[in-house]
């Protein structure tokens, strides 16, 4: 029998989510983004879930869509349903982040509340040089991280970049080493479950109202985009 492809644990308020693809760095198949999904939607669902934290086993958090198979235009439908359900989620998102963190990936951790790397995290995005475009929203979060000129220049260039880089450019929360990843992580997202539910819910909508006013458009243009160019949405070179 198969070992599922995310795993799931619910401790002290906290759902954690462990994407399950090691031997793939992560990366995303339609079976991992459908039971993805329906964790959310369950954990947004369950008043016993306070927070939500997003993790990835192995060497890394993940290495954008698996390639393994041709894209279909299904493919790109869960990667921007999995966004929109982490934007919408009324819990506090956490992403704990390692490894690689590339494509669909990247996008995915674009649309958590909070992020916490580990400063072995490399982070890229790859597909304007694989002849195909962004996703998730991706167009919408990641200007209103780091700002308009920035974010063209990841997008477009495709360069890696470390964590502390993302750290001073406003892309993620903090980073620590490795080896203390986890327990930050865990203790983030259990700041995070302490708070008012009804509280949490409405800094992460207000928030992302304003911050993210044009995700919705980015959604669909993205999508509009991904169609004519060919709907592939990529993995990292290995």
């Amino acid at each position: 029998m198969n070992e599922p492809t995310l795993l799931t644990d619910i401790r002290d308020g906290v759902l954690t989510l462990s994407l399950n693809r090691p031997d793939k760095l992560n990366a995303i198949n339609n079976p991992l983004a459908l039971s993805l999904l329906d964790a959310l939607n369950k954990g947004a669902a369950n008043a016993t879930v306070r927070a939500i934290r997003l993790r990835g086993r192995g060497m890394a958090f993940c290495a954008g869509r698996d390639l393994g198979a041709p894209p279909t235009e299904r493919d790109l439908e869960l990667v921007q349903t999995v966004a929109d359900a982490m934007v919408r989620n009324p819990k506090p998102i956490l992403a704990q982040v390692h490894g690689w963190v590339v494509g669909a990936g990247l996008e995915w951790m674009m649309c958590a509340d909070v992020v916490v790397a580990g400063e072995s995290a490399r982070f890229k995005l790859p597909e304007a040089g694989l002849g195909v475009f962004v996703t998730g929203g991706l167009t919408a979060t990641m200007p209103a991280s780091v700002g308009w000129a920035r974010a063209k220049a990841l997008a477009m260039l495709g360069e890696a970049f470390s964590a502390r880089q993302a750290v001073d450019w406003g892309l993620i929360h903090k980073s620590v080493d490795d080896a203390d990843l986890d327990g930050a992580a865990r203790q983030t997202a259990q700041t995070l479950a302490a708070l008012n539910p009804e509280v949490a819910w409405q800094f992460k909508r207000v928030f992302n109202g304003i911050g993210l006013e044009a995700f919705d458009r980015a959604i669909k243009e993205e999508n509009k985009v991904q169609r004519m160019l060919g709907g592939a949405i990529p993995s990292p070179p290995r």
